[in-house]
This record gives C-alpha cells, sequence and structure tokens, in this order.
C-alpha cells in the first residue's frame, strides 16, 4: 500500500536527485523510496550496535565481578 507524501527539498539536494536518477534511468519516485529504506536500516543498524554496547558494558561490569569473586576464593584456598 502506497502512501502520498507532500516533501520539501532543498534545491541542490533535489538538483542531485535529478541527475541521480537520470544517470540511473530510474524514477525519483523510486530512488527517493530506496533512499528512504537504505537510511531506516542504517538507523536500525545504529540503534542496535547502541543497545549492544550498552550491554556490553553491563556484561562486562558483572563479569569483573564475578572474575574478581573467584580469585578471592582461589587465594582463600591456597592459603
Amino acid at each position: 500500500m502506497t502512501k502520498v507524501l507532500s516533501l520539501k527539498i532543498k534545491g541542490e539536494i533535489f538538483e542531485d536527485v535529478e541527475a541521480q536518477t537520470k544517470r540511473l534511468h530510474m524514477p525519483r519516485n523510486t530512488y527517493i523510496n530506496e533512499a528512504l529504506d537504505f537510511y531506516n536500516a542504517f538507523n536500525r543498524r545504529k540503534g542496535l550496535r547502541q543497545k549492544l554496547k550498552k550491554e556490553s558494558l553491563l556484561t562486562r561490569k558483572n563479569s569483573m565481578d564475578i572474575l574478581s569473586e573467584m580469585e578471592k576464593l582461589e587465594e582463600a584456598t591456597i592459603e
């Protein structure tokens, strides 16, 4: 299902879009749809990267705490 969208584009961006669509022999609508799809995928990956980084930092702290506890247990059994 397609939706109608009114869009204001800066002149230099519009000119570049026109040049690219002409070079690629592609309708402007297809070009803009593909560009938006690409940008949405980029932002999904960016969000996932940030989420994984945050979770990794939480996991790292937890792992360091466990390692510290294990070292204490090891030292206690050696003495």
